[in-house]
């Protein structure tokens, strides 16, 4: 699908398959197209180019348009969207079709799943957050759509909560085989919910996988940013290898005088003491030891985080430690670094 605003396009070629019972996280900075696309498959956006089926069947394209009421399709947002002069129970039968009986039937059903029927007469302004997010959860799968669009629906809901009722959520919508597409700018909350996330950026998916593998193969630096601090040390690769004050990184098939940029996480430095001017000795697994002065240190809840500043080259890197470890500013230690949770990308100017 491809959409544009003012000459610039903000959904530029994306392509998305949503799996019964499989939960699809479409995951990016704010900007990026995440909720262009989801209203686009909802049908209150149409594309410029491009088709979206449902169960292999034409729902819109540039000239044929299936309304968003007839698509199957389930949306909840941010704000739950409850019609504040409708009671709980007006607001899940909304859009139900059959007799009265029928529809008091679904209502009914659908509170249960929640555990909601007691608030069936209340209307939403009597309900806290999390109350309305389970409304609004009923309301949307009353209808029994295939599939479920959720704009961000637990950013409203406090750190107390929100946990809790996504779990919940995410169980009702498995249980009713629903294929979900999911937009979220949080990776937390992404590597939590999804089966699948799609990595967005500038108006295209950059990568899409699960979980564990978006998280650990990264396409490109900015990727590897986007789910956590990443360190990096710019390098230029001579026969293949790339010198670092950490040793040499393989580069292959990379042409001699290219810049490289070595990425690493702050969980994988290593690090050790001083021993009279002497750190430890190379190894394969974690190469040369670096010589590095302590910045600053910071406890964070569960870790610390400690920054250094090389000796070689005055370049800040930041390093996690599970716990407490809160050494004094201009400490001297020795820091060294996983080879197999490193990743080498071209240098990009600018960044």
């Amino acid at each position: 699908m491809v959409r544009s605003f003012g000459g610039r396009r903000v959904v530029d070629g994306v392509s998305l398959t949503i799996q019964p019972g499989q939960v699809t996280c479409l995951l990016g900075p704010s900007g990026c197209g995440k909720s262009t696309t989801l209203r686009m498959i909802a049908g209150v956006e149409m594309q410029d180019s491009g088709e979206i089926y449902v169960d292999g069947a034409l729902i819109c394209d540039t000239v044929f348009r299936v309304p968003p009421e007839r698509r199957e399709i389930g949306l909840m947002f941010q704000d739950f969207a409850l019609f504040p002069h409708l009671s709980v129970a007006g607001n899940v039968a909304y859009g139900l079709s059959g007799t009265k009986a029928e529809k008091r039937a679904r209502v009914e059903e659908m509170l249960a799943r929640v555990r909601m029927e007691r608030f069936i007469d209340m209307f939403p302004h009597q309900l806290s957050g999390g109350e309305q997010q389970r409304i609004a959860l009923a309301r949307a799968l009353a209808p029994r759509p295939r599939i479920m669009l959720m704009d961000e629906p637990f950013s409203g809901l406090d750190n107390r909560l929100r946990d809790g009722i996504r779990d919940e959520t995410l169980a009702i919508l498995k249980e009713e085989d629903t294929g979900v597409l999911l937009v979220t700018h949080e990776p937390d909350e992404a590597m939590r919910m999804a089966d699948e996330i799609a990595l967005m950026r500038d108006g295209k998916i950059v990568q899409r996988g699960a979980p564990y593998n978006v998280y650990t193969r990264p396409v490109d630096r900015a990727s590897v940013a986007f789910f956590s601090d990443a360190n990096r040390l710019r390098a230029t690769v001579e026969g293949a290898l790339a010198m670092t004050p950490f040793g040499r990184f393989l580069a292959p098939g990379v042409p001699d005088g290219t810049e490289v940029d070595i990425v690493f996480r702050p969980q994988h430095v290593k690090i050790d003491f001083d021993r009279a001017g002497v750190g430890p000795g190379p190894t394969a697994a974690d190469g040369t030891a670096a010589r590095a002065s302590v910045l600053r240190a910071r406890f964070m809840g569960n870790e610390s985080l400690v920054e250094f500043r090389l000796d070689h080259d005055g370049a800040v890197i930041k390093v996690t430690v599970p716990g407490v470890f809160l050494p004094q500013a201009e400490t001297v230690m020795w820091l060294r670094i996983r080879r197999d949770k490193c990743f080498v990308f071209p240098a990009k100017e600018g960044m």
